[in-house]
């Protein structure tokens, strides 16, 4: 099996690493807070910068927060660009601007090496579980080269379309995440002011139409109050700019999208930046001066 490389263990990248490692993947790697004892002790190959995994590896996986991080990974000092060299492949699984993700590839490949961006959705629940949706953009025989790899870490894997496609359809998902989560807090801060067990109704929805996976796993966290982040709240702020500013340059009007932000701008002004994202809900509480479990005031 090819050397891999996997640069940024954070809540994501650490249980995707962990898989790879799992399955007999040859593994260096890097993160600046220094490579977790369980993932050396497991025999993982601690790096000193991006530079040194790009010398190690035939495969390098690049999972950081946002699109500034992914180019200081790349290019900047004792970034993967050093020591990169023909045959290698990048594969960024962060999620970023389409539009860089294009001018990434393009220096990437003056290298001689190959790209594939490729975002995952499904939190550090799918990360560990190794049931993460990825979703690529790049060309065919690139991604069938990687898609072994991809399989010790997700379950739904797509090739979308050319490079940068792959960044659109996480766009797309966010997109979508947001907006369900906003509708299940609207549905179950209304059975709760109501005086309606909200758990209840949680459950019983769960066997109708209304049924999601945001409604099982995001409902219940909010119903439980257990707001520990699975994904960030300013992570998914930095999805949905990404998804305004890419409809503001194509003059596609994302309303919804836009008042989803503005509530995650509200938990975050109460100190909330933090809070995973179903903690959406707690923008809506705070309006309705209610909080979802608690008796109804007379």
């Amino acid at each position: 099996m090819q050397k891999a490389g996997f640069i940024g263990l954070g809540i994501m990248g650490k249980p995707m690493a962990v898989n790879l490692r799992k399955n007999g993947v040859e593994l260096a790697a890097f993160t600046r807070s220094g490579v977790p004892d369980e993932l050396t002790q497991a025999g993982v190959v601690a790096c000193r910068s991006p530079a040194e995994v790009a010398s190690k590896a035939d495969i390098l996986f690049v999972m950081v927060p946002d699109t500034p991080d992914v180019e200081r990974v790349l290019f900047g000092e004792k970034g993967v660009a050093e020591k990169l060299k023909a045959g290698q492949i990048v594969v960024d699984l962060s999620s970023i601007s389409p539009m860089a993700t294009r001018e990434f590839a393009a220096k990437v490949r003056e290298k001689g090496a190959d790209y594939l961006d490729a975002p995952v959705s499904g939190g550090e629940v799918g990360a560990k579980a190794g049931s993460l949706t990825i979703m690529v953009g790049g060309a065919q025989a690139t991604f069938d080269k990687v898609k072994p790899l991809f399989e010790m870490m997700g379950k739904n894997i797509s090739l979308i379309g050319e490079v940068g496609a792959g960044q659109v359809c996480k766009v797309a998902n966010q997109v979508i995440v947001a907006a369900t989560i906003e509708a299940v807090g609207e549905a179950l801060l209304l059975a709760s002011k109501a005086g309606v067990d909200a758990e209840k109704v949680r459950t019983a929805l769960m066997g109708g139409f209304a049924s999601s996976r945001i409604l099982e796993v995001h409902g219940e966290r909010m119903t439980k109050r257990t707001f520990d982040p699975g994904f960030r709240i300013e992570l998914h702020q930095k999805d949905l700019n990404l998804a305004l500013a890419t409809a503001q340059s194509l003059g596609v009007a994302l309303p919804n999208t836009a008042t989803c932000q503005q509530l995650f701008n509200a938990c975050t002004a109460h100190g909330g930046k933090a809070w995973d994202h179903s903690a959406m809900v707690r923008a809506l509480e705070i309006m309705a001066n209610h909080e979802i479990g608690q008796k109804p005031k007379c």
